[in-house]
């Protein structure tokens, strides 16, 4: 379990590797799989390539079966519908769009966008993708439309989680030819299309460990987002993501990207703004340690000790941050504790100390803050504030991420192990949903997933990781966050997630 996160040879190569996504094997679309939550297990059908019962002939590849072949049912409906849920539409049949359906999804390489139906927090359901949007010069400019309905990919009707076959069939092409195959509904004609996207290789065993396609996304995304920063106008970008993006960028460990990063680090360095500074602290903090022991530009150890010591001092009595620091009688305002932000504070000052802000008061406020979330191993998943353990799923919006990741940095060996182990076996639903939206429980995935080792990341990858990813990158190889299964959008919808998923 033991290892160190401790420079950028470690934890951001560690963190760097969560967009690089990989299995070792292609997911198909056609594979036999467990049901989703609130779908019907469907009938098992011969293997590609198999045998044929005695009499019967050998049926073609689902490539290769002719339209009028194919059946395509409507919709399954869920069982109970809530006050604010909506029956799953045919489009293909004259329904419209949930008036409330403003979410849609990345739908990986090609360029489009398409909203698909969900209800309580997951897509079992969906059987059609409603295209929304189609980016100018992307693979499916010409091919696909706003208003367009996707039936299914490699040739055969979607029979289960729209989301998650479309983004399996997105790895399965990028593996081997770059054809990806579509089902098209357009004004009641129905069509086979071909979209081409990226051929990028197959995916390790041990992703993103050992994976040349995981390379060649870090390296196309660093390039691409390196651009965005240099836009007018980045300096808008919220500063938690902006802070991401510089770690993701300077995680490459390419030194091209210097000068631009110390422009971030000067901007980190000198950041003061004290609303809700327990959040953005951390993530600042972080990226400034990073900075300095990847670069030995001590020049924003000021701005870098001044942000730690002022969460040294905000921290409470019992070693807890809130949505804001502590009064000076150690009390916080509001309702009080909050571990997301605790963390995170909690890592950037352990990181803060090996960048050389060697403080007493830092290093007590470690130690009250171990002490304090030590309290969760081998209990349940950290919760959201001052509460029992969570024993009601693996993970709770990233925070076992987090503190995977913190007692891998102390060398507390039980709870690294511990909340590895969580967040390994957090996936799909538990991955999917989050206090104001998932932003977190993403970020902090792989991280806490990679504590567990190659061997863990590439089974969470092959059931997960892969297709999820996949799905969520553009074709110009960006990362848009793509929030929970849900008609609205979460808080964070108008954040650039690259970093994310390059770290």
């Amino acid at each position: 379990m033991k290892s160190r996160i401790s420079n950028i040879s470690a934890w951001l190569s560690l963190v760097s590797l969560l967009a690089l996504q990989g299995c070792d094997e292609r997911v198909a679309p056609s594979e036999t799989r467990s049901p989703e939550p609130g779908e019907a297990q469907a009938p098992a059908t011969p293997q590609a390539g198999g045998a044929a019962s005695a009499g019967e002939e050998s049926k073609p590849e689902p490539d290769e079966q002719p339209l009028a072949a194919l059946v395509f049912d409507p919709p399954p409906q869920p069982e109970k519908l809530g006050k604010w849920d909506s029956p799953n539409p045919d489009l293909t049949r004259g329904d419209k769009l949930p008036e409330n359906a403003v979410h849609d999804w990345t739908l990986g390489a090609t360029g489009a966008r398409g909203w698909m139906y969900s209800i309580r927090l997951h897509t079992a359901l969906a059987r059609q993708i409603f295209i929304t949007d189609v980016a100018a010069g992307s693979p499916s400019d010409g091919l696909l439309e706003k208003g367009d309905v996707l039936l299914g990919v490699a040739g055969a009707p979607f029979d289960g989680d729209a989301r998650k076959q479309f983004g399996q069939a997105i790895t399965a092409a990028e593996a081997d030819d770059g054809k990806l195959g579509l089902i098209r509904w357009r004004e009641g004609q129905i069509e086979k299309i071909e979209v081409k996207v990226p051929v990028l290789g197959t995916y390790s065993a041990t992703a993103p460990y050992d994976c040349p396609k995981s390379e060649r996304i870090l390296n196309q995304a660093a390039e691409k987002l390196a651009e965005r920063m240099e836009q007018d106008g980045y300096e808008k970008q919220n500063s938690i993501p902006r802070a991401l993006n510089a770690l993701g960028l300077l995680a490459t460990g390419d030194t091209k990207y210097h000068p631009l990063l110390k422009r971030e680090a000067e901007w980190a360095a000198a950041y003061d703004n004290m609303g809700f500074a327990t959040w953005y602290f951390g993530y600042l903090a972080t990226f400034l340690s990073e900075y300095v022991m990847a670069t030995g530009d001590d020049s924003v150890l000021p701005g870098l000790r001044r942000m730690v010591l002022s969460a040294a001092e905000g921290q409470s009595a019992v070693g807890s941050w809130g949505h804001k620091f502590a009064d000076e009688k150690g009390r916080l305002p509001g309702y009080g504790m909050m571990n997301s932000p605790g963390a995170v504070l909690t890592i950037g000052m352990v990181l803060a100390r090996e960048a050389g802000v060697d403080d007493p008061e830092v290093a007590k406020a470690i130690e009250r803050s171990d002490t304090l979330l030590s309290f969760y191993i081998d209990k349940g998943a950290i919760p959201y504030g001052d509460h029992k353990p969570n024993t009601f799923g693996h993970e709770d919006n990233g925070k076992n991420g987090m503190v995977a990741v913190l007692f891998d940095q102390l060398e507390n060996e039980d709870g690294a192990e511990f909340f590895a182990k969580m967040s390994t076996a957090s996936h799909y639903g538990e991955r999917d949903q989050g206090h104001t939206g998932n932003f977190f429980n993403l970020a902090w995935a792989m991280p806490g997933v990679s504590r567990g080792g190659p061997h863990a990341t590439g089974a969470w990858m092959k059931e997960f990781g892969a297709w999820y990813f996949d799905l969520a990158r553009s074709w110009d190889w960006s990362f848009p966050h793509q929030g929970p299964p849900q008609n609205k959008h979460d808080a964070y919808a108008e954040w650039d997630a690259t970093g994310v998923y390059l770290i």
